[in-house]
């Protein structure tokens, strides 16, 4: 099958594309400073993912990383739908009537349409309160659609599992169960935290692992798809 081998290359990409520019507008917030007009904000070392010094959107939403962090945001935005579409067409042609098709769909390509929508308004400044909220629900439900996507996808995936053995390699499909399982207990263990004031440091630094988890979700459909002919 074609979509195959359409997914097995789009899901690399999907996870390439936002993992170097997210780290990309770190190293250059941190290291390379004389590249900000305004030296305010420059942020020194860190190590995000352990120390949660910064913040994702605190390294991209600045000139001149958000040069680099909007553009690939628009990219993955378009790779994932491209990616959630292919799936579909995988589940029909094993199994037409696939009971959660419209669901993968409806919070795959919502996820998608949502990451964009937060690419556009970061970095824009609007002292309303409302307009705050408004940016954090879009990336709250972002990251809901996301995990609610691929945890149907993965549900599916197991369902027809038996038609599909001779094109995945089974292992993976297994590793995408349980990062899905982990990304699920770590919200819902976090939310207490995550509502209280204070701990940013661990709010950033789950935002860092977590966005990393999200994405490598995706590497691993690289390495799940057996390569077709």
């Amino acid at each position: 099958m074609e979509d195959i081998n359409r997914i097995k290359s789009i899901s690399l990409w999907v996870f390439i594309v936002p993992f170097v520019a997210v780290n990309a507008c770190l190293i250059l917030i941190t290291q390379f400073h004389s590249l900000f007009p305004n030296q305010e904000d420059v942020i020194l070392n860190t190590i995000p993912y352990f120390d949660g010094g910064t913040s994702i959107s605190r390294t991209a939403r600045v000139f001149p990383t958000y040069w680099i962090f909007k553009p690939a945001m628009f990219l993955t935005s378009y790779l994932l739908i491209k990616y959630w579409i292919w799936n579909k067409n995988i589940i029909h042609h094993f199994q037409s009537e696939a009971k959660n098709i419209k669901k993968i769909i409806f919070f795959g390509i919502g996820s998608a349409i949502l990451l964009t929508i937060h690419s556009i308004f970061l970095g824009v400044k609007f002292d309303y309160d409302l307009y705050k909220l408004f940016r954090r629900v879009v990336m709250s439900l972002f990251i809901i659609f996301e995990i609610v996507a691929q945890a149907y996808l993965v549900f599916t995936l197991y369902k027809i599992k038996d038609k599909i053995h001779n094109y995945i390699n089974f292992k993976f499909l297994i590793a995408k169960r349980i990062l899905v399982t982990l990304l699920i207990v770590a919200a819902i263990i976090s939310i207490p935290i995550i509502s209280l004031e204070g701990n940013k440091a661990f709010k950033h630094a789950l935002e860092w692992d977590y966005f990393f988890g999200v994405i490598f979700f995706y590497c691993l459909t690289f390495f799940m798809w057996k390569k077709t002919n």
